[in-house]
């Protein structure tokens, strides 16, 4: 299943223009408050290096691409409305906005580092980014405490009713919200809660679970967009010495898609997530000048657009996920019909060779028999904990 990434914030931050610079998806960008009415969704990619230059093969991908020796894995990314105060009782395209994000599994939400927009999106000089995040968080936190609160009696008397673990009825009934039995176990041993006593449970306790859970199930990154406007440095210090706890990483997404742009029309070489671009063609001296002002301002200042950085930070580091290459051919790297390294597959780290079985074909996992790394040759058992960027062959009794 293809990991879906929400890109959330409120209106007139960069949510579209990020949107467009990670898929090259034609969307509407307009300086007004709820541009995005129905969800944009599209395919990003998160960039890693791929096996195959270490292997001395030529990759054949199918469910995703290899670039000069990077991995481009396909995510699902959904732009969703715009978010206004109030977002949990309705207010603006705020019922929208909820359902949008439910089955999200990361968030990455865009805000205005430069403080040029408020609340609404409207103009202004001097708003503090720092308000976007907590507006944010406090709208999902109620709307989930709101979804818990009314249903919470009735949860209670069902799991006793049908002598239930409450885990496994909670996840059942929060599924629609991505929220799974991990999730609830986490935010319950976190809070020093006892599920089995939630009918005892107070307000209180019922929203810091709601909380915990929010935390659990769509954990965010923040996109400090637009750094290239004046004001953003000092803001963007100050957010990320109030905020150690949060992964804040500076973005330009007019930067991504103006060099996508030039790369396309034959101006530049540039591949996203990189530092540099190289000049190829004969750019007037309008696209010099941008050129030259992206490579200063965004570039050699932060490295990166920050686009790519967001979408691999999501993937990597915030849902911990690492790349595990299947074949069924352990000296020729492929599948069996030549595919050299036909698939890169997402898979949480920790993750062992029967759950890539699993992830492969359910068949293939309920008729495990072993493994093997195909950079060794070795046999390896079900309980073989995956490193990234392994290359496995897995053998089972269902071939």
């Amino acid at each position: 299943m293809t990991l879906k990434i929400g890109l959330v914030g409120l209106p007139n931050k960069g949510k579209s223009s990020f949107f467009k610079a990670a898929t090259l998806k034609d969307v509407e960008i307009a300086n007004y408050p709820f541009t995005t009415i129905k969800p944009n969704v599209g395919v990003g990619f998160v960039k890693t290096e791929c096996p195959c230059k270490e292997l001395n093969v030529t990759c054949s991908p199918r469910n995703s691409k290899c670039e000069n020796g990077f991995r481009m894995i396909p995510v699902e990314l959904v732009d969703v409305a715009g978010l206004v105060e109030g977002a949990h009782e309705g207010k603006g395209m705020g019922n929208q906005f909820l359902d949008d994000l439910r089955q999200a599994d990361a968030l990455i939400q865009v805000i205005d580092i430069s403080g040029k927009t408020d609340n609404e999106g409207k103009s202004v000089v001097g708003f503090g980014p720092a308000a976007e995040i907590e507006i944010l968080e406090n709208e999902i936190d109620l709307w989930l405490f709101g979804i818990l609160k009314k249903n919470w009696d009735k949860f209670a008397r069902l799991i006793a009713m049908q002598h239930r673990k409450p885990e496994d009825f909670l996840s059942e009934n929060l599924s629609g919200f991505g929220v799974s039995e991990t999730h609830i176990m986490h935010a319950s041993n976190n809070l020093n809660l006892d599920l089995n006593s939630i009918k005892l449970w107070s307000e209180g306790e019922l929203k810091s679970f709601a909380i915990e859970l929010r935390r659990a199930s769509k954990p965010i990154i923040i996109a400090a967009n637009k750094v290239d406007v004046p004001d953003s440095d000092e803001n963007l210090k100050k957010l990320q010495e109030a905020h150690t706890d949060k992964k804040i990483i500076p973005t330009s997404a007019e930067s991504e898609l103006a060099l996508k742009n030039a790369a396309e029309h034959g101006l530049i070489k540039y591949a996203s997530g990189n530092s540099d671009f190289e000049s190829e063609g004969a750019p007037d001296e309008k696209q010099r000048n941008a050129l030259d002002f992206i490579k200063k301002s965004v570039l050699e200042k932060y490295g990166s657009t920050g686009i790519q950085k967001c979408l691999n930070s999501a993937v990597f580091d915030i849902l911990d996920k690492i790349v595990v290459y299947p074949v069924e051919n352990e000296n020729k790297y492929s599948d069996k019909h030549g595919n050299v390294l036909p698939d890169a597959f997402l898979i949480k780290n920790g993750s062992t060779a029967l759950d890539l079985a699993y992830k492969v074909h359910t068949d293939i996992g309920g008729n495990f028999i072993h493994a093997v790394d195909a950079r060794t040759k070795q046999r390896i058992g079900k309980d073989y904990v995956l490193k990234n960027r392994d290359v496995i062959k897995i053998v089972s009794a269902a071939r």
